[in-house]
This record gives structure tokens, C-alpha cells and sequence, in this order.
């Protein structure tokens, strides 16, 4: 039996305006946070100990890292070449320079002949030497449409004719290193991508115009032990049938407010020729807290606001607050008892919203089929309007005024009122100053 540990998109050096500088090392403590998440993941393999780490690729956020955000990646990897620990380093999307040109940035370990570490920049299959046995690694990095096609191949073809001629391509390719494949030794297959069925979350929006979603039925072959797979952040299994298992173990680390409610870990995996069993173990990361309250329609904003802080442990956590509330209550809100109730997070912000006093239900007598004098709608809408009774007589005075130097206000016949207000605003100088 082999032991295996999978993990993927660690994005080192991401999510640094969710941390601060730490007094004593320097360093943002959320790039704290990722090595020592990173850091456990590496313990586990070497404590069991593991006969091979797969990585499945975006290392760093982007192909060009800070040095002391490769040092420190590098750092943790190193472990396990002096532990002898056979390693395969898969390049994502995020490693990769623009477009797949110019090489990519884990390259650098094959460059340097760093002891046991592959690095997957190809389709290829890579025979591995463990201490309990060969593994047969075919590595599928992230794969852009110029990696399979020319341009002149795409030239007149509509997106889903161009991706239709990307999986044929792929699959003819795929087919030939299946191939090649011994059918005695035990096959992963480690591949950096966008998979059907799979529950995505902010990272298809981080590689739009690309990549390609990948068919499952390409995955899912008999000569596959095991798929392990990296791009998606949310850990999941995409073959129920476990025949062979697709599994996305996810981010290491949470990246921002999209994965507040995920899980982060890695899977640990026990293999031979035609059996694996695999459990995914989760990572105690940082939590991210959203506290949501509308208080708009409250009479005490402030002790709302403060109820809703209270129920959500945000100790350590990295916390966003937003509030909604209207122009009128502003001044209810003190500022600096909420940072003191936020002041035990690691770090927090707060976002007041203002809510529209324009977005009100339309009035019924004011709708497009009745036809009313544009000072009469003026009066009704006032009418419904308890908010303005201070400055309505105002109002009635600026929209006198417009009549009187004929400006056009027929927007209320087309029963726009929203648009009339607005240009009552702009008309009235007193009035706009009196509402803002």
C-alpha cells in the first residue's frame, strides 16, 4: 500500500488586505497564516510517513511572487526532500506567465535539480520510485486553448466550436499516454482544471478566456487509480461512484470572503493497482465572519448593530460589517464604539450602506394611464411622503418656479416619478441642500 498526501492552490502571498504587519517578524500575518497552514500539511506528511506529496498547482497567486513569498514556499517543501519524500509539482493557472508563454514559475525546481520533486509543466506521465513501490503520475497542467490549437485553427469558429475541437484534441493526446500506461502499476492522474459537474466558486472568475471545462468522461477511465485535482477551491468528489474518485481537495486557506464557509485541507490517500481509499482532513485556518444587519427601519441603529457584533464569535477572525442604514440615522451611529466591539478580530472593516430614499413603491394614481397635472402629482406624491413633510412646502415652491420659467416637467405624465424628484433636486438649489 502506498500513502499519498494531496493538497493544492496554496496562492502563497494572497489576501494580505486581510492581515497586518506583524510588529516582531515584519512579515503580514496573512502570509503567516498560509505558511503555517502550509506548514501542518508538510508535518502530516512527514508524521505518518507519507511515500509521495501531489501538489495540484497556483502556488502563488501570480507567476512572478515576491522572493520572500517563494522562500517561504520553498521553505516547506524542502522538508520533504530531506525527508526523501518523492514530490510532483503541478502547474496551474496561476503559475503560469500570461497565456502559458514564458514558462512558468515552479519551473525553477527542475531547473535546479532539486532531488525527487517533478515538475508537471506537460501532459506526460512520470514513473515514481517510493519507498513502498512505483506510481505512474500523468500530469495535466492547466491548459490553455494555444496549447492545443493555432490560430488559424480557431479562426472562424464560434467559442463552442473552438472548445468541442479542444476536448477532441485533448482526448486523442490523453488517449496516447493512456497508452503507454503499465497496467501493473498503480495511475493518478494530476491535473490543474475546470471539471464538469464541479461546484466552482471565485476561481472561474480568475481565468475567464483561459482555459475550457474539461468533460468528467474523460476522467473517470478504468486505468486511473486515483484523480487528484486543483484549481477549485471548495473540496469535493465529482465521481460518486468512487470508480476512480475525481477529487478537488481544495484550497489550503481561505482567500477572501467567497470561502468563508468552506472547508480547507488536503486528502490523505492509501493506493494500490485497482483499490484507494481516501479521507479528506480538514486544516484549522482562520475563520472569516460577514455580519449583516439592516437597521434602517430601526429606532436605536446603534444598539442593533452592537446586538448583531455580539452573536458571532469573531475572536481572531478576519470580520466585514455592513449595515444599511438611512441618511437620517447617520448621526445615531457612533463610529468608535463599533471599532472597540470589533477591535478583538484579527482584522475588520466596516461598511455602511445607505439605503435609496428614492426606491419607495410606486404611488397608484401617479401610474402611466392617468393623466394628471403635473403640480396635482406633485402634491399626492408629497402626500405619501412623511419623510419630506418639512421641506414640502419647498418642493411645491421650486416646482412653482419651473412652471413659471417653463421649464418642462411632463417626465411624471410618462409617470417616471423618480426622475421627477431628481429634477426638482437640480432645479431647487435650496431644496437639494435642504434633502442632502
Amino acid at each position: 500500500m502506498i500513502k499519498i498526501l494531496h493538497l493544492s492552490d496554496v496562492h502563497m502571498g494572497s489576501g494580505f488586505s486581510h492581515g497586518r504587519i506583524n510588529p516582531e517578524t515584519g512579515l503580514n500575518t496573512r502570509l503567516e497564516d498560509f505558511v503555517n497552514t502550509l506548514s501542518r500539511c508538510i508535518d502530516k506528511a512527514l508524521a505518518e510517513p507519507v511515500d509521495m506529496v501531489l501538489f495540484g498547482g497556483d502556488a502563488f497567486p501570480n507567476a512572478t511572487p515576491p522572493p520572500y513569498v517563494q522562500e517561504a514556499f520553498a521553505g516547506q517543501f524542502r522538508r520533504l526532500v530531506d525527508a526523501d519524500i518523492p514530490t510532483v509539482l503541478l502547474v496551474g493557472n496561476h503559475d503560469q506567465h500570461s497565456q502559458g508563454q514564458g514558462g512558468a514559475s515552479l519551473c525553477i525546481y527542475r531547473t535546479l535539480g532539486v532531488p525527487g520533486f517533478v515538475v508537471g509543466d506537460k501532459l506526460a506521465t512520470h514513473q515514481i520510485e517510493t519507498r513502498n513501490g512505483r506510481v505512474q503520475v500523468l500530469t495535466l497542467p492547466w491548459l490553455t486553448r494555444s496549447a492545443l490549437m493555432t490560430r488559424q485553427e480557431t479562426e472562424g469558429q464560434s467559442m463552442d466550436e473552438v472548445n468541442q475541437l479542444l476536448i477532441e484534441r485533448l482526448e486523442v493526446v490523453l488517449e496516447g499516454e493512456i497508452r503507454r500506461l503499465d497496467p501493473n502499476v498503480p495511475t493518478v492522474l494530476l491535473g490543474h482544471m475546470m471539471a464538469d459537474n464541479a461546484n466552482f466558486g471565485a476561481e472561474r472568475f480568475l481565468a475567464v478566456g483561459r482555459g475550457f471545462t474539461i468533460p468528467l468522461s474523460l476522467l473517470t477511465r478504468s486505468y486511473f487509480d486515483y484523480v487528484a485535482l486543483g484549481h477549485v477551491h471548495r473540496h469535493q468528489n465529482l465521481n460518486k461512484s468512487n470508480n476512480p474518485p475525481v477529487i478537488y481537495p481544495g484550497s489550503i486557506e481561505r482567500v477572501d470572503f467567497s470561502e468563508e464557509k468552506e472547508d480547507k485541507g488536503y486528502v490523505m490517500i492509501e493506493l494500490e493497482r485497482g483499490h484507494v481509499h481516501w479521507e479528506f482532513c480538514p486544516l484549522p485556518v482562520r475563520a472569516f465572519r460577514t455580519i449583516e444587519v439592516d437597521v434602517s427601519k430601526v429606532e436605536d441603529p446603534q444598539a442593533a448593530i452592537m446586538k448583531a457584533i455580539a452573536k458571532h464569535d469573531i475572536q481572531n477572525a478576519v470580520v466585514r460589517l455592513i449595515y444599511k442604514l438611512c441618511s437620517e440615522q447617520l448621526d445615531l451611529i457612533d463610529s468608535s464604539l463599533l471599532h472597540q466591539a470589533l477591535s478583538v478580530a484579527h482584522t475588520y472593516t466596516i461598511q455602511p450602506e445607505l439605503v435609496s430614499q428614492l426606491a419607495r413603491p410606486r404611488i397608484p394614481e401617479l401610474s402611466p394611464s392617468n393623466s394628471i397635472d403635473p403640480i396635482a402629482a406633485l402634491k399626492s406624491y408629497l402626500n405619501n411622503r412623511e419623510d419630506l413633510k418639512d421641506i414640502a412646502g419647498s418642493m411645491m415652491e421650486a416646482a412653482h418656479k419651473l412652471l413659471a420659467d417653463e421649464e418642462e416637467i411632463s417626465i411624471f405624465a410618462a409617470g417616471d416619478e423618480q426622475k421627477f424628484e431628481n429634477q426638482l433636486l437640480v432645479g431647487g438649489v435650496d431644496t437639494q441642500r435642504s434633502l442632502f
